[in-house]
Parts: C-alpha cells; sequence; structure tokens
C-alpha cells in the first residue's frame, strides 16, 4: 500500500459491495480441510504429489495475490491465509491448469528481516513442489523510495535470484536482483511474466527492454507494484512506466499492479494500435488485510476470453467452522472490478509480434479421397466453365440471373485447401444474381449415393447479410422436385435436396431418401456474420449427421435415411429451386466443395 500522506488516492472509499453470482464455493470446499487458522505445513504433504501444468491445454490459470503487507506487521505475523492460498493452488493446479502464480508486491509491513522470513516460510510450499511463481519489491518491502538500485535488503536476501535458480521457469534476473522474468509454456506456446520493482531505474527499464528484445515473439504479462491508481487513471510512476516500457512494446499486453485500492482496471492503445489491459488487484484494505484473496485469471483461447475471479480460501475454507459476521460479508466478492470478462482476439491481438503462420494450401491431389465424385475449388475468377478436380467429368457452368454476376475473392477459411472464395450477390425480391449448375449429363445428376456420402462446403456470409433478401438460399442444392420424383410427403414443390442456410443463418441439410416419402431434416446451430464456416453431411447408408467446423449438432434426426432420391437433374451451387424454378441465390461467399459416395471421419474432412 501506498501512505497516505504520499498519496492522496489511498483514501479512497471501499469498493461497492456488488452481487453478480455466489462464488465457485463447491470446489473450494475442498480447500475447508486445509484452510483453518492453525494449519501445519505438513497438510502440503497431502495434496496430490506433482504439480505438473498441462502445456498444451487452450485453456489454463495464472493466479495472482495481491498485497499481503498486514499478515506480516511486526508482531502481528499470520501465515495462515497465505497458505491457505498456496495450499488452494496445489490442491486444485490440476482441475484448474493453474501455470504460475504472481505476487504483485508489499509481502509484508515494514520489510524487517522477521517478516520476511515468515512469508518466506509460507512460499516453501510452492519451493518443495517445483511451482513456478514469480514475487516483487512493494515499497514495504524495502521501505525506501530509491530505485532498484538500492542494495541489500531482507527481501532480496529471502527472495532474490538464488531462490529461483534452476527453476524451469527462471529466466533470469537484473543485476541488482530486484526485476526478474519467468518463462512458461501454456496453450502450446511460451508466455512470460516480467516482475518488476516498485521503481525501475534507468538501468532497470534498459534491462526489462533488453529481456522483452530477446524474447520477440512471446507475449508478456507485466507485473509491478504501482500502476494503476484506479478505474481509467495510472499514477505519475505508472505514467512514467507506460511511457518508457509499456507503450512501445506491442507484447506486453496485459498488466497487473497492487498498491491502491480498491480494484480497478483499464485500458489503453498502446504505439501498434492495440489494447493493454491494466489491471489494479488489492484487497488489504477488506477484512482481514484482505485475507491473502487470490485472483484467477482463467485464460480460454478457444473462447478468445480472460474469465477473471477473486476469492479466498481462507475464508471459503472456515466456513466448516461457522463464519462471523465479516467472514460472511467477504465469502463472496463480486464487484465489477472483482469478477469479470477480458474479451481478447489473442491470434489478432498477438499477430503483430508473433503472427500465427496461415496454413498453405494443399495440392487437389490431397483431397481425391477415395470414393470423391465431385470436388471444385475456386482458386481464380469463374469463367463460363468451372472444372471438377475429380476428373469425373462433374463441371460447372455460370448461370445468370437479372443482369447479376459473380465475384472473386482470395479471402477463405483458414483451413481450407484452396485459396480463394467465390463472392455470390444474390437478391430475392426482384431475383437477381448469378450461380452455378452440373452440366446437362453430368454423372452426379442421376448419382443416389444408396451406400452413403459426405457432402463439404465452406461459406461466409456478410455483415449486411439481411434474412428478407437473402435466407434460404442453397450452399449446394439438387434440382428435381418431391412431386417429380413421386414423393408427395410434405411440400411437394421442394427439391429433392438443399444444404441452405435459413432466415437465422443456421444450416439445414432437407432432403428426400429412397425410403422416405417426406422430407428428412438435420439443423445446425446460429452461425455468425463475417466468419468463415465448414460444414459437412455425413450419411452412413443409414442415417445422416450435420457438422458444423467437424462438431456434430443437436438436431440430427434418428430417423432411417437411404440415399439421395433424384429424377436426374443437374445440382446447384448458390443457387435454390422451388417448384422446378430459381427462387433463391446465395448472398454471401463460398470456398471448396466436395462430394464423396462415401461416410467420411471427421479426419478426413476438408478442414483437418
Amino acid at each position: 500500500m501506498c501512505t497516505s500522506h504520499a498519496h492522496e488516492q489511498c483514501e479512497a472509499a471501499q469498493a461497492g459491495a456488488g452481487r453478480r453470482g455466489f462464488l465457485r464455493a463447491t470446489a473450494l470446499l475442498g480447500a475447508a480441510a486445509t484452510a483453518s487458522v492453525a494449519l501445519p505445513a505438513t497438510t502440503a504433504e497431502a495434496t496430490p504429489s506433482a504439480w505438473r501444468p498441462d502445456p498444451d491445454s487452450r485453456r489454463f490459470t495464472l493466479a495472482v495475490m495481491p498485497d499481503t503487507q498486514y499478515l506480516f506487521d511486526g508482531p502481528s505475523i499470520d501465515k495462515a491465509p497465505v497458505e491457505a492460498s498456496l495450499r488452494y493452488l496445489l490442491e486444485h493446479g490440476r482441475n484448474e491448469n493453474i501455470v504460475f502464480l504472481s505476487h504483485l508486491g508489499d509481502l509484508t509491513q515494514n520489510g524487517t528481516k522477521a517478516e520476511v522470513t515468515a512469508i518466506s516460510e509460507a512460499f516453501t510450499l510452492l519451493d518443495r513442489r517445483g511451482v513456478g511463481y514469480s514475487v516483487l519489491a512493494g515499497n514495504h518491502d524495502v521501505k525506501s523510495s530509491t530505485t532498484d538500485q538500492r542494495g541489500a535488503s531482507p527481501y532480496l536476501d529471502a527472495f532474490g535470484p538464488g531462490r529461483f535458480a534452476g527453476r524451469p521457469a527462471f529466466g533470469g534476473a537484473s543485476p541488482d536482483g530486484y526485476n526478474t522474468f519467468h518463462l512458461f509454456r501454456a496453450a502450446g506456446r511460451e508466455w512470460m511474466v516480467l516482475a518488476l520493482d516498485w521503481r525501475l531505474s534507468a538501468q532497470g527499464y534498459a534491462w526489462a527492454a533488453d529481456v522483452l528484445a530477446r524474447y520477440p515473439g512471446t507475449p508478456v504479462v507485466l507485473t509491478t507494484h504501482e500502476l494503476v491508481v484506479e478505474d481509467d487513471a495510472l499514477s505519475a510512476y505508472g505514467q512514467q512506466l507506460w511511457d518508457r516500457l509499456i507503450k512501445d512494446h506491442d507484447q506486453i499486453f496485459l498488466t497487473l499492479n497492487g498498491h491502491y485500492w480498491p480494484a480497478g482496471r483499464a485500458t489503453r492503445r498502446n504505439a501498434a494500435g492495440n489494447d493493454v489491459h491494466l489491471h489494479l488487484t488489492n484487497y488489504q484494505n477488506r477484512y482481514f488485510g484482505g485475507a491473502a484473496m487470490i485472483r484467477l485469471y482463467r485464460f480460454d483461447l478457444d473462447r478468445n476470453v480472460i474469465d477473471v475471479e477473486t476469492v479466498s480460501p481462507w475464508i471459503l475454507g472456515r466456513a466448516a467452522k461457522g463464519l462471523n459476521e465479516l467472514e460472511r460479508q467477504e465469502i463472496e466478492l463480486s464487484g465489477d472490478a472483482d469478477r469479470f470478462t477480458v474479451g481478447i482476439d489473442f491470434a489478432e491481438r498477438f499477430s503483430g509480434f508473433a503472427p500465427v503462420p496461415a496454413r498453405p494450401a494443399r495440392p487437389v491431389s490431397r483431397m481425391l479421397v477415395p470414393g470423391t465424385v465431385a470436388y471444385w475449388r475456386f482458386e481464380s475468377p469463374a469463367g463460363g466453365t468451372v472444372r471438377d478436380l475429380s476428373g469425373r467429368g462433374n463441371d460447372l457452368t455460370l448461370v445468370t440471373v437479372g443482369g447479376g454476376s459473380l465475384g472473386w475473392s482470395a479471402d477463405h477459411h483458414p483451413d481450407q485447401p484452396g485459396h480463394g472464395s467465390l463472392e455470390f450477390e444474390g437478391y430475392k425480391s426482384p431475383l437477381k444474381g448469378a450461380y452455378l449448375r452440373t452440366t446437362d449429363g453430368a454423372p452426379i445428376n442421376s448419382a443416389t449415393f444408396e451406400s452413403g456420402y459426405t457432402i463439404e462446403a465452406f461459406y461466409r456470409l456478410p455483415a449486411g447479410w439481411d434474412p428478407s433478401h437473402h435466407a434460404w438460399s442453397g450452399l449446394v442444392s439438387r434440382t428435381g422436385t418431391g412431386g417429380a420424383a413421386g414423393k408427395t410427403g410434405d411440400d411437394p414443390d421442394e427439391p429433392l435436396a438443399t444444404l441452405s442456410l435459413s432466415n437465422d443463418r443456421e444450416p439445414q441439410w432437407a432432403m428426400r431418401p429412397f425410403n422416405q416419402e417426406g422430407i428428412v431434416t438435420n439443423w445446425g446451430q446460429e452461425t455468425p456474420l463475417e466468419t468463415w464456416w465448414h460444414l459437412a453431411v455425413v450419411n452412413d447408408g443409414r442415417h445422416t449427421t450435420l457438422y458444423v467446423e467437424g462438431c456434430p449438432v443437436v438436431r440430427n434426426p434418428r430417423a432411417r435415411s437411404v440415399g439421395i432420391t433424384s429424377v436426374g437433374l443437374p445440382w446447384l451451387l448458390g443457387g435454390y429451386a422451388y417448384g422446378g424454378r430459381i427462387d433463391q441465390i446465395l448472398h454471401g461467399r463460398l470456398g471448396d466443395v466436395r462430394i464423396v459416395e462415401r461416410a467420411l471421419p471427421v479426419t478426413s474432412f476438408m478442414n483437418r
């Protein structure tokens, strides 16, 4: 914490008691047995034997512990809350995939040898298990306003580079010993925690810049004691740190600091034009000096979010013995600054310093799996004819309606074999656009697929997609009506098969099999605009399953479905016919399309 005579901001009132939901009490109850006040050190030996985070999982947790100084204040020393939090990390490390812990400084109130020794002993719980963690000096740990060139201190004796030497995560320290960096693997890549002293010297800034230069492709979480002072505001020193280090180093995407209260957060745009998330985490002003609360940053690279939660394992662990009035108030910490979600498109955010290599185009020959009856890809503008690359003669011809045209784009699904797509500009009323149809006499026109089939397509809908003008257009359709095939069930004017998009942008496979009079329909979920999607319809000769991005959807009927009824008429790409006439044309981009006369496993889809 800062002293009130030096920083008036420290007199800020407590954060409001926001209520957004009960903290994960059930998950934390497991800590009850090891979080009581008088917990013997040997309890740690009962925790799971190995701290081995999964380095490849795209979900992982970074734990953060802010100012613990009031628990280590002269003759008033209570290690139990800190030990409870550290044991929580050990007990839940596997199911939370906790990869690292960062302490944000002010471990102690006065920086005396006795205080530092006490919290140092608590951290041996992590040392014995080989847990990766970082600490840094706050102003109370060194009792000095001088920079990291201050020299020896009890803090440095206990938490200097010698403590971390030989640890897998330890990357190195500045010559003075007060600044360190740590590297860990998560989500299949390397990450860095850059732990900086509460006051960097010129030498400290130079050292930090050199570390970042040596790891130019590594995303960085910067931890320090003082930076954000309140929502959307930096302290004077925090502004200096921003100007001299953070702003010009795009690798730094998240900063964490304590020192002030209440908790807060800010977002600033760096010199590269990217957001940097700056979070203030400190609970020393709350009951029991914050009770060694920990902040859990749950990274999810599939959902592109960091879910943040603040918990006190010590208080929740005491629930079995009964909580006092103030503890009951602290059992739930769910204000807007304590429990929230940060949205980050990680691949895009890191693309400036660590771009993900684009997947190269794959040769046509690799896509011609056994049973391929048609394969169309669009790596150049479509002329009058689009060749069937399977060699089976199922070529496509261009059909225009109402003066429409068919464009081309280099845009494509990141996992699409061919790098290009056709741009359809269909419109419902009046009908306008262009689509593709198989040539008269193409073998696929009469194919019935009684032994099974797989139909795949990539598509993307633009931001201006309007259901009143663009809904129910077909990606891939078979012409000919149910009535013409003698299938009178349901609407006899519906086509024999169509992979279409509903007014809610739900992919729908609706078709007439040999063994049914009516239409069998598979439904997918709403697919957002401005996003590439891969669809696959797979029939094994008995049942049909629709896949979105290789994942089976929920509305796959159990009805037996054998083959696809045919009256020998063409297939359409980008068009939908009703009553034997073209009724709707796709408004969007269409990538590679492949039809195979057997059921393919997911591992053989074109996006794999």
